[in-house]
């Protein structure tokens, strides 16, 4: 029982510490993350420690209801950099 016990808490180290690789915003400049997003049409960027969104090229990466909406993220040399959109609903939120 302890070898299955010890499998599993090693397995969720592992799992835990591959979450938090990847590419990040904040070490690319400008051109390197709007590059990376058109070459690719959709990829998830990490722009800090613990945050990351999925960015996407245009709406055609989008779902169905949702449409590509502008995105600025910081980068290693620019405060707001345009590096494609992100994806949100098409409905209109009237506070309900």
């Amino acid at each position: 029982m302890k070898p299955v016990l010890l499998s599993i808490v090693m397995a969720g180290f592992v799992t835990g510490a591959t979450a938090q690789t990847g590419a990040t915003t904040l070490t690319m400049t400008c051109a390197a993350a709007r590059g990376i997003v058109a070459s690719r049409g959709a990829v998830v960027l990490r722009t800090g420690p613990t945050t990351y969104d999925r960015y996407v090229r245009d709406s055609s990466f989008c779902a169905l209801p949702e449409t590509a909406q502008p995105a600025w993220v910081r980068t290693a040399d620019v405060a707001q950099c345009h590096i494609g959109g992100v994806c949100r609903s098409l409905e209109i939120d009237n506070g309900r």
